[in-house]
């Protein structure tokens, strides 16, 4: 069921639950690589500088929501995005960021801690180029 158009509690929860899985950083820099094809977790690792068990709790929270999925290899086991519907979220909420102009950064519960340093750049998506294949 929708949660925009449907009265539903259960809808509102899967909702937020949905966005939640998704409003961290390194979540977000994580769909980014592998809306470019399958990652294995040395791979994220590597391109996104963060040490291996916070890559692989990572994609399990994105595993655990249904956004990613594994496909073991021999004994490596290899990522991508388990829906390309993601990738469309994604994009209209770059489209949003853009309407809201610095509106989201300057918000006093998540905005001002969370903008992304110089150092960040390589890990953060900021524009659809970035998070779209």
């Amino acid at each position: 069921m929708p949660m925009t158009t449907v009265d539903s509690e259960g809808a509102l929860l899967r909702g937020a639950a949905l966005f939640h899985g998704l409003a961290d950083r390194n979540r977000l820099a994580i769909v980014r690589k592998l809306a470019h094809g399958e990652r294995r977790v040395v791979d994220l690792t590597k391109a996104l500088g963060v040490a291996q068990g916070t890559v692989s709790g990572h994609l399990a929270c994105l595993r655990d929501c249904g956004l990613v999925v594994g496909r073991p290899e021999g004994r490596q086991m290899f990522y991508s995005i388990a829906h390309p519907e993601l990738m469309d979220l994604l994009g209209a909420a770059e489209q949003l960021l853009a309407l809201t102009g610095e509106a989201v950064e300057l918000c006093p519960n998540y905005g001002p801690d969370d903008i992304p340093t110089d150092t960040d750049a390589a890990t953060t998506p900021t524009t659809t180029e970035e998070v779209a294949p």
